[in-house]
């Protein structure tokens, strides 16, 4: 059964506007070797509302969906599964891995694609230097990320982390570190989590009325270390 162009509502709108967003950061983090279109179903003509790396194709934004999209599509509505992976190629011939994923709006309507192309010509080693620290910019330098199972665990990695960096900056005035701790943890939006407060304060030993106070005098523009 062929699908239909649909008719978009504010809401469906927004959620592909949220979208176009999206593939800017995943095209960042993959690398140039990826093509990553979104197709709006609104439009079959100008379908096309964002790609990153569209010389893979010779694609830019407005132009119409393409007669592979629209037979993943039918099959994806068939199968009743929102995504599907296959091997294609460029208008050069040269091969592709492909993956369709539908994207829904209200009720439930499928109302546009994400679809992501591998050039499988790319150099491994273009492929590869996205993932490597210190190889391209300041985006690919290590940073440690600490994966926790709980809150209790959020808050006192990330209370060690700020605390080592603390302790260690001779700038910062003895009685003054508590306070830089706890500004940089609000920084972090740690007190955001249930609870927080009071586990803070026994971690560092003390009150809770001492970390109210700080978080109360805290500047507005705090960024630069107090002395």
């Amino acid at each position: 059964m062929a699908i239909q162009e649909v008719e978009l509502t504010i809401v469906d709108r927004e959620i592909l506007n949220s979208y176009a967003h999206i593939i800017n950061g995943l095209a960042d983090y993959l690398g140039s070797g990826y093509e990553i279109v979104l197709h709006s179903l609104e439009d079959y003509e100008h379908s096309v509302i964002n790609i990153i790396n569209g010389e893979h194709t010779g694609r830019v934004k407005g132009v119409p969906i393409t007669d592979l999209a629209l037979e993943m599509l039918e099959k994806i509505s068939r199968e009743k599964k929102d995504y599907i992976s296959y091997f294609t190629t460029n208008k050069k011939g040269e091969p592709l891995k492909s993956s369709t994923i539908a994207i829904r709006g209200e009720k439930n309507r499928i109302i546009g694609l994400l679809c992501m192309n591998l050039y499988l010509n790319t150099s491994f080693l273009d492929i590869m230097k996205v993932f490597i620290p210190g190889t391209q910019t300041d985006s690919n330098q290590l940073n440690m990320e600490n994966f926790v199972d709980n809150s209790d665990e959020l808050i006192e990695s990330t209370l060690k982390k700020v605390r080592e960096s603390v302790m260690k900056n001779d700038e910062i005035n003895v009685s003054n570190k508590n306070k830089i701790i706890i500004y940089k943890l609000d920084d972090y939006g740690i007190f955001n989590i249930k609870d927080s407060i009071p586990k803070v304060a026994d971690l560092l030993e003390i009150s809770k009325n001492t970390v109210y106070m700080h978080l109360r005098n805290k500047p507005a523009s705090e960024g630069a270390e107090s002395k």
